[in-house]
């Protein structure tokens, strides 16, 4: 009997519920700005790029640049042979020097009909016909002038120039190619002034606008660079089914034509965060535990949220979570709802490992 009673009395000692408060980490949960994004496909352009083609036709007799020269407006890149140019150069400038005696002889036979016409010894008529001779042979004159600088202005297409300051692209051809005004011999591009040209699909037209963020992605998965929409098509590109957006960047490792990942980013909204390790599933269902009560008395409260992506370590939750809410962030494995808990806040010291599931 004596036993008995000793077991009645330890039993009206043991705490409320007969299960000892079980110490946790948490954490109350604070929202962070959590952004919506698309990642797309871009190309790097130039402002400034140029597929240089001949304007004449002919043979390549020089080259005088490669690949990945650096090269100065007005350089010399290549020559096509100008020999038969320079020859109708050349007979035009003998008919214009044949142009110019005769106009030159009619200028002093004009001035010499005025004075004796104004002598009295040859009639008006003579005058009139010494005057038309000397206005035939100076159009005639001027009209050889042009002809010979319109060749010469020709023959300078024969010379193969860079457009402006740039770094010359492949060069496809060989001396002694015959090319024509359809042949592509290099290209000129100023590694500055660069754009990302981003195609966004018709259904996204409204929500697109300018200065919406953009954010350049390497290899590596990190953000290159930072930059914002600065164009954005009128029209819909009928081959992409796309909107061209056009984001400026500075980067010194972006080059021409170089294909790069653009993250497009359509909102920013203030999101709770929260550690994976913190979240359990049980039937296809995503919960949480959240330590509730009062007079330092708490419970751990099961939570059905709804996850989004992840950062880093932790979840975005899209719902069943708000600010201050107290979140159990240890040994939720061990936890159902409503076993009593001591909260020791603040979740593990920074810089401590996080738990691995089973521990």
């Amino acid at each position: 009997m004596m036993a008995v009673g000793c077991k009645q009395q330890e039993a009206a000692k043991a705490p409320a519920g007969g299960m000892q408060a079980m110490p946790v980490q948490t954490q109350t949960v604070t929202l962070s700005s959590v952004e919506q994004s698309t990642d797309y496909v871009s190309t790097i352009k130039s402002r400034r790029s140029v597929s240089i083609l001949p304007q004449v036709d002919g043979n390549l007799t020089q080259i005088l640049v490669k690949s990945g020269d650096h090269v100065k407006s007005g350089q010399l890149l290549m020559v096509i042979d100008p020999l038969r140019q320079q020859a109708l150069v050349d007979s035009q400038r003998s008919t214009e020097n044949q142009k110019k005696a005769l106009f030159d002889f009619n200028k002093i036979e004009i001035d010499r009909q005025r004075k004796l016409f104004e002598a009295g010894v040859t009639s008006r008529d003579t005058l009139d016909q010494a005057e038309q001779s000397f206005n035939n042979t100076r159009s005639d004159y001027e009209a050889a002038v042009a002809s010979r600088k319109s060749l010469e202005e020709q023959l300078g297409y024969y010379r193969i120039r860079a457009p402006f300051d740039g770094i010359i692209g492949d060069v496809p051809v060989h001396v002694g190619d015959y090319v024509t005004t359809a042949t592509l011999l290099t290209t000129d591009d100023e590694n500055k002034d660069l754009e990302a040209y981003i195609y966004v699909p018709t259904e996204r037209s409204g929500d697109v606008h300018i200065g919406m963020p953009v954010q350049i992605i390497g290899g590596d998965g990190k953000v290159q660079e930072s930059t914002k929409v600065a164009f954005l098509s009128p029209q819909v590109d009928t081959q992409l089914q796309g909107i061209l957006l056009k984001a400026p960047v500075h980067g010194s490792a972006f080059r021409t034509a170089q294909l790069v990942k653009a993250r497009v980013i359509w909102t920013a909204e203030p999101k709770p965060i929260i550690p994976v390790l913190s979240v359990t599933r049980l039937g296809g269902q995503t919960f949480v535990y959240l330590a509730e009560g009062q007079d330092g008395k708490f419970q751990a409260r099961q939570r059905a949220i709804t996850l989004g992506g992840t950062t880093d370590n932790n979840y975005i939750v899209l719902g069943g979570l708000k600010a201050g809410d107290r979140l159990i962030v240890s040994g939720t494995q061990f936890l159902q709802d409503g076993v009593p808990v001591m909260p020791l806040g603040g979740g593990p010291p920074k810089g401590a490992s996080a738990p691995q599931p089973g521990q």
